[in-house]
């Protein structure tokens, strides 16, 4: 293969330039609905957790109230039981005994009373917890299919054409030295936008917008060797490279 004219090399870097930037623009795309799905994953993970751990807190505080019921009711009970032996004692010491039964049965009656009020209490709490995070669970489920929704489709949507431009970056790279390729690639990531290859507009870089000197200018439209802006380093290119002219049949 014949080696290319350095404006052949600067038409090809400039075409490059073109696919990439939009093949950029399809990562940008789909880059941040796969990191909103990534996020809305790992929030529902944790819900979940937080869903499974309050289930079994309500269990326990549905025990503790079921326990202390329970507790109230033989403890009430006894205190009939106790009330109706008093009424058949024969003695006085029976008596006293029965009656410290009878005082010792109330105050348990009215201690579990308090801790079965206070312990539906911890239960409610534990409930309405429950309840707002499963509400939250849900919403957050409905985001997250939305978004994979959307993410599928613009995959689906994309990749043809990504796959087309791929092929397109791979052929406008042929014929162009590894060094300039290499000079190429790593100005793009140097730069979030990924410009690499720019424009002389209004006597400045299209990149910096730094001025660039008329002398500059002029090498730059003699395609006798690659000029980059001694600012940025980007590869500068004229008109004539963007708008090449029409090859008459």
């Amino acid at each position: 293969m014949a080696e290319l004219s350095i404006a052949e090399k600067l038409q090809k870097l400039w075409n490059l330039q073109q696919v990439d930037s939009q093949l950029d623009e399809i990562k940008i795309l789909k880059g941040e609905l796969p990191m909103e799905v990534a996020d809305l994953e790992d929030e529902l993970a944790g819900l979940d957790t937080r869903i499974k751990r309050l289930k079994a807190t309500v269990k326990e505080a549905e025990g503790e109230v079921s326990r202390l019921q329970a507790f109230g009711k033989d403890t009430e009970a006894n205190l009939k039981k106790y009330q109706k032996q008093i009424e058949e004692v024969k003695n006085n010491r029976e008596y006293e005994a029965l009656q410290r039964e009878i005082d010792n049965a109330k105050l348990d009656i009215e201690l579990a009373t308090k801790k079965t009020k206070e312990a539906k209490a911890v239960l409610d709490q534990k409930k309405e917890s429950l309840t707002v995070a499963e509400a939250k669970f849900t919403a957050r489920q409905q985001d997250l299919d939305t978004k994979k929704q959307e993410l599928n489709g613009i995959i689906e949507k994309t990749n043809q054409e990504e796959a087309k431009l791929k092929a397109h970056s791979d052929q406008a790279r042929v014929g162009v030295e590894d060094r300039l390729l290499k000079a190429y690639d790593k100005t793009r990531t140097t730069y979030r936008n990924g410009l690499a290859v720019v424009t002389v507009d209004r006597d400045a870089c299209g990149g910096c917008f730094n001025r660039i000197p008329p002398q500059v200018q002029l090498e730059v439209c003699l395609h006798k060797k690659i000029i980059a802006c001694e600012h940025c380093g980007r590869i500068l290119v004229d008109q004539s490279i963007v708008n090449p002219p029409l090859v008459e049949a």
